[in-house]
């Protein structure tokens, strides 16, 4: 393939990494490992995939059964050239940065759209939403340590609520120097633009 393996395509390869299987049972895997906590899956997008997959050669049909009055399902197993490529996607994901442009940031970029007293309130009903979410990922954390599962299987939901963590810290912090006035939207130079500095300016 052309382009990079996206996080859909590389879900699919790592699961026939395991053992071949139908999309249906990849269907089930997903959710029994909870991929979709990870990489946003739908129905559709899953089978535009294993026929993508398919056509550049990555994964093959191996048989085709079919159970009772059910359609047919064919079985996919991951090629040589398949692991190959998910092991060099795997390889650049962990080692190398990759640009994200999350909407949290792009408010933050454009924050004195709105006066700084209307900014503190939605960073403080923004934290309430996170500290929900983290204690829904903690409560899920807990009923994995109860199921015993192995800790390299839950790396994605640790990262989860490191973030999440991390996000609440800020938000609490820059709502509080908002509220006490220590962060205005004021500039210190009324007579500057109120554009970001250039490069050589800031350097």
């Amino acid at each position: 393939m052309g382009r990079p393996l996206t996080p859909l395509a590389l879900t699919v390869l790592r699961m026939l990494c395991d053992r071949p299987m139908h999309p249906y049972e990849m269907q089930q895997q997903i959710r029994d490992h909870h991929y979709d906590a990870a990489v946003k899956i739908t129905h559709g997008a899953l089978y535009h995939w294993v026929e993508r997959l398919a056509s550049a050669g990555l994964i093959e049909p191996v048989e085709t059964n079919r159970e009772g009055r059910r359609p047919e399902r064919t079985v996919y197993a991951v090629t040589t050239t398949g692991r190959d490529a998910a092991q060099l996607r795997m390889a650049e994901l962990l080692s190398r940065p990759n640009p994200e442009f999350p909407l949290f940031g792009t408010a933050l970029a454009f924050v004195n759209l709105l006066p700084e007293s209307e900014v503190a309130a939605l960073l403080r009903r923004r934290v309430i939403a996170l500290e929900a979410s983290l204690a829904g990922h903690l409560t899920m954390q807990e009923a994995f340590d109860k199921r015993g599962l192995e800790r390299y299987k839950l790396l994605d939901h640790e990262l989860t609520i490191a973030q999440l963590l991390t996000e609440l810290e800020f938000c609490r912090a820059l709502a509080d120097d908002l509220e006490t006035g220590r962060l205005t939207f004021r500039d210190a130079d009324a007579s500057r633009s109120p554009e970001r500095p250039s490069t050589e300016e800031s350097s």
